[in-house]
């Protein structure tokens, strides 16, 4: 049996040339559907291929977006932290300057709280002394108050028996 219908023109006169088709111009149904088997596999091997490479170029094309955004956002970030320095430039200045004041200050202090606990101390004991001192006064004031008190007593007991012994001495005379 000879197939006519299962090769275009096309293969035909391919398959003439390469001798597969006899005088007749025709092939055989075997010689047909062993072309037709092996194009099949070519055919679907191509189109494979042909979709592989499509979407090869598509994920290309998609990374080189995805890098080129990339890019951009490395440009705008890096821009962004040029701009923060900047900004912190002058903070970072002053608040080296405070920090600075701020150790002179403590280093300052150090020594004068040292000093003001000393002179607390030294006040509290001349404090403590004058408070000591101040009573021993008090003491001796209220004692002299009593001796002369008890002074004056005396000298009017004796002022007393003196002007009696005056006037006595005086009647007898």
């Amino acid at each position: 049996m000879w197939c006519l219908v299962c090769c275009s023109k096309e293969e035909m006169q391919k398959m003439k040339n390469l001798g597969s088709i006899g005088s007749s111009g025709r092939l055989s149904i075997e010689e047909c559907e062993d072309e037709q088997i092996s194009k099949l596999p070519i055919s679907t091997f191509q189109s494979k291929e042909e979709e592989i490479e499509r979407k090869k170029i598509e994920v290309r094309e998609k990374v080189e977006l995805q890098l080129g955004r990339a890019e951009e956002e490395t440009r705008r970030l890096a821009h962004i932290w040029e701009e923060l320095e900047v900004l912190d430039d002058p903070l970072r200045k002053e608040v080296a300057i405070v920090r600075k004041k701020i150790d002179l200050a403590i280093r300052d202090l150090k020594p004068l709280g040292q000093n003001y606990q000393k002179k607390e101390k030294e006040y509290k004991e001349a404090l403590e002394a004058f408070n000591e001192k101040n009573k021993e006064k008090s003491h001796l004031v209220s004692t002299l108050v009593e001796l002369l008190t008890e002074s004056e007593r005396q000298r009017m007991k004796k002022l007393e028996e003196l002007c009696k012994t005056i006037e006595s001495l005086s009647r007898k005379q």
